[in-house]
């Protein structure tokens, strides 16, 4: 009886039915979106970081006004540290902040194509002048450009030499002593990149590597690897728990609506359940009820959402914005949708189950 009384409401009035399963969706959907562009971010920062074939990094995390601490380390080391026992390879990289998340990487080609395996281009060919720059399939179709064609960048126009497949350190690449050139830093790395003959090797040059330079940073590409999570980013688990709080709230506020909406709407018919011997709590039981329907549609629906959104961020912006899809979150954010409904339908449930029988009959 309750089911059907539920669905009779429900489809009775589709227009309200419709427009709170969308309000409702739409902060599941910002959830999902959000936790996915966090995750994106990291996994596509883990995956140019392995795809540098490196086993180890040194880097001087010392800040310079205006250089974000990126390229502040003498290019020297970089052969000095290839004399390192075991060392097998060293290639310097100097980075350059283009905008918002998006790095452009001053590379040696040799070293770096003999360290990572080279890239594997979709259109042109590696650098051969001075104003070349290679960009990797993602940036490429954000900025709408094509092997051949024009960019501007670091406030000048460059040549796109090659279109590369992604994956390997940046999504923007520029000879080393090209962008040393630009940001005025000659001689100046930010990283260096190591790779070790046999993996049993690493600590070792690893302790080498630190009584060497007790004052930089050196690290196994695994555990920055490791490392990387929603909590090590700054502010971003604070901003996540502040979009959760937020979503309930409106899901909360969308649900006591609808259903205190529909209650003023329906006085007669509760009066008629009442008079033919509907207990409180049955009435209760409709409009909870009602309001998990919503929930869960609006949960569903923000789940579609999500997909919707990340295929028009990998349509507009899919170097800067990587959207990953986080099912394990789909249960967490229905949960909250769902029970942020049933919390705002208690207050609209009580008041229709204290309804007076004979005034709710009377009622015009």
């Amino acid at each position: 009886m309750i089911e059907r009384l539920v669905a009779a409401n429900l489809t009775h009035r589709p227009v309200r039915t419709v427009l709170s399963i969308l309000l409702i969706a739409v902060p599941v959907a910002l959830m999902l979106i959000l936790v996915g562009l966090s995750r994106g971010f990291i996994e596509d920062s883990t995956r140019r970081l392995n795809g540098v074939g490196a086993d180890i990094i040194v880097r001087n995390d010392r800040a310079i006004p205006g250089k974000l601490a990126l390229t502040n380390m003498p290019q020297s080391m970089v052969r000095r540290l290839g004399q390192i026992p075991h060392v097998r390879k060293t290639t310097g990289v100097a980075s350059h902040l283009v905008s918002g998340w998006t790095l452009v990487s001053g590379i040696d080609v040799a070293d770096f194509e003999q360290m990572s395996g080279g890239f594997v281009f979709r259109e042109g060919h590696s650098f051969q002048k001075p104003d070349d720059v290679l960009l990797d399939t993602y940036y490429a179709q954000q900025v709408h450009v094509h092997a051949g064609d024009k960019l501007a960048l670091l406030d000048r126009d460059w040549k796109v030499a090659g279109i590369v497949e992604p994956g390997k350190l940046a999504h923007i690449f520029l000879p080393l002593k090209v962008l040393q050139d630009v940001e005025g830093s000659e001689g100046k790395v930010a990283q260096i990149y190591l790779a070790v003959d046999d993996p049993a090797n690493i600590g070792a040059v690893i302790d080498s590597l630190k009584a060497l330079l007790p004052e930089y940073n050196v690290l196994q590409v695994k555990d920055v690897v490791s490392l990387t999570s929603i909590d090590n980013i700054p502010f971003l688990r604070p901003f996540i728990n502040v979009i959760v709080g937020v979503a309930a709230l409106i899901g909360a506020a969308v649900a006591a609506l609808s259903m205190y909406m529909a209650i003023q709407q329906r006085t007669r018919e509760i009066g008629i359940l009442k008079a033919l011997g509907a207990s409180k709590l049955l009435i209760l039981r409709v409009v909870l009820m009602e309001a998990l329907f919503l929930g869960l549609g609006g949960s569903l629906l923000g789940i579609g959402f999500s997909f919707l959104g990340r295929l028009v961020l990998a349509m507009l912006v899919p170097a800067s914005l990587p959207q990953a899809i986080v099912p394990d979150w789909w249960p967490i954010a229905g949960a909250i949708a769902i029970s942020a409904a049933l919390v705002g339908a208690l207050y609209p449930g009580t008041l229709a189950a204290r309804q007076d029988p004979i005034e709710a009959l009377a009622y015009e």
